[in-house]
């Protein structure tokens, strides 16, 4: 995405709930036939959001493609459609609004379910005909229940000829979490046999402490002994895993984590340990 418009849309940012008149709860529906434009000549009070929407590659219906993308996981939650209205609005709603092709009107996701997503951020792909919103889920996503519409994996459908449509499309880190997680299932169902490393180390606290402490120490070694990029690698990926499986034993997700990295990038170091400091002088 060009960096004129990373501007635009950070400006934009300023006209949240002062200038535009229009917002995902507060714009009055409107009902037009499905062969007229979608509201493609619609402008805000703003030139700056208008050069931004101007930008934007629309079909010969006012149309793009509007992705939702998880903020803190990168899950892709859903897909739909918006036109200059729908953006606009997500806009100064910082709500995730789409323009819906059957009904021909705008709707906010959550308006019924009341779960949002909340939009951190707004990207043009390098054609500029489609959009993502970056943002905050407040539940799940999918009208099934499911946390995202993409819970059908091909591959499986083809090999098994069967459609289990349980198996959420998950990136390696998430996909780690989700197997520790079942893990911790089965031990809580019982059954026999040798338990697994994953398992042991659920069931051990001594244990599963221990190896951290040694696999991160492993990890400083390779900067102190000047090792590899490949072993530092290794020994992160080592650190990861057995902090995840600490991080089961609690009952904390790994996007918990990822939402308190992203809550700092606005915040010194220093000032951060500060405030931790206070928290715990007043507990």
């Amino acid at each position: 995405m060009a960096g004129s418009y990373v501007h635009m849309l950070q400006s934009a940012r300023g006209f949240h709930r002062h200038n535009l008149s229009f917002s995902g709860h507060d714009c009055p529906r409107r009902s037009y036939d499905t062969h007229h434009l979608a509201f493609a000549s619609m402008h805000t009070p703003d030139p700056k959001v208008d050069s931004l929407l101007d930008s934007v590659k629309w079909d010969n219906k006012g149309l793009a493609v509007a992705i939702a993308q998880n903020v803190d996981t990168g899950a892709i939650l859903m897909q739909g459609f918006a036109n200059r209205e729908a953006v606009a609005t997500t806009l100064s709603s910082r709500k995730a609004t789409f323009y819906s092709r059957s009904r021909s009107t705008l709707w906010t996701k959550g308006e019924t379910s009341n779960n949002f997503i909340n939009v951190h951020d707004v990207f043009l792909d390098c054609d500029r005909d489609s959009i993502i919103y970056l943002g905050k889920p407040d539940g799940p996503t999918c009208h099934t229940g499911a946390e995202t519409c993409y819970y059908t994996s091909v591959f499986n459908l083809l090999k098994e000829q069967e459609d289990k449509g349980n198996e959420l499309a998950l990136t390696s880190l998430y996909a780690l979490e989700s197997t520790i997680s079942r893990r911790k299932a089965e031990l809580a169902e019982g059954g026999n046999g040798k338990p697994s490393w994953t398992k042991r180390l659920l069931l051990n606290d001594k244990l599963l402490c221990s190896k951290i402490r040694e696999e991160a120490n492993e990890l400083c070694q390779t900067l102190e002994n000047n090792e590899d990029k490949s072993r530092t690698a290794s020994e992160m990926a080592d650190v990861l895993y057995h902090a995840m499986v600490l991080l089961a034993r609690k009952d904390v997700k790994i996007e918990d984590v990822l939402q308190v990295l992203r809550q700092r990038f606005s915040q010194s170091g220093i000032e951060e340990k500060k405030s931790r400091a206070s928290q715990k002088s007043v507990e």
